[in-house]
């Protein structure tokens, strides 16, 4: 069975939504986070100590993007990939990635400088802040021609994307989503599979845990 490691609403989520979305049983690890300092054992499964962890048979994989790839590819045919013969394969792609790459790398710097490190860096955080809203423009032209990010429906990218603004309604940036990108926000919330996301972390999840930017 597929083993995920997870931390409640962290980049995990991903993997987590993936798994619900596609329906496939799975065994959900919750700790608290940071797992490095607060789940020590963990770090013999991923001595980077980082989320998400995958195993599944003899893989093993930590980035969540590329899990999400995986799974939708790995346990497919699935709606929710866009095969290379697609035209709209190279935008999956761009967009599977951007979601992690360019929109929730400067979350994490207003994470940390903003909930975790308050005061010590509050102009990094404002910085990054202002850097992911504006790179937020390209998910507010995608969404001009259509209710997902491409191929016409909903797929792995939009999961990508997705929890990139998770991410941003955690942090208060939410609050500077375009009209189109706060309905798309909308829509991912309840979609089936996201629910199920949520519900699943919370019925795993140990005594006393909470969410990640809590």
């Amino acid at each position: 069975m597929i083993r995920l490691y997870h931390c409640a609403d962290a980049r995990s989520f991903r993997p987590l939504w993936a798994l619900e979305e596609l329906g496939l049983d799975y065994e959900l690890i919750v700790m608290p986070f940071p797992p490095r300092y607060r789940a020590k054992e963990y770090m013999a499964v991923n001595p980077l100590g980082t989320i998400p962890a995958l195993v599944d048979g003899e893989t093993f994989m930590t980035e969540s993007a590329a899990i999400v790839q995986y799974l939708v590819s790995r346990y497919g045919p699935s709606p929710l990939a866009v095969e290379a013969d697609d035209p709209a394969y190279g935008a999956w792609l761009n967009w599977l990635h951007f979601g992690e790459a360019t929109l929730t790398f400067p979350q994490t710097l207003v994470l940390r400088y903003r909930r975790f490190e308050p005061g010590k860096a509050e102009v990094v955080a404002d910085d990054y802040a202002k850097w992911f809203l504006a790179r937020l423009r390209a998910v507010d032209r995608a969404l001009q021609t259509g209710d997902w990010l491409c191929a016409g429906r909903f797929t792995a990218a939009d999961i990508s994307v997705g929890y990139a603004l998770l991410l941003a309604a955690q942090l208060g940036l939410d609050a500077e989503f375009t009209p189109a990108v706060a309905a798309y926000w909308s829509r991912l919330q309840v979609r089936p599979g996201f629910q199920a996301a949520k519900a699943s972390q919370v019925r795993h999840a140990p005594a006393g845990s909470e969410t990640f930017a809590s």
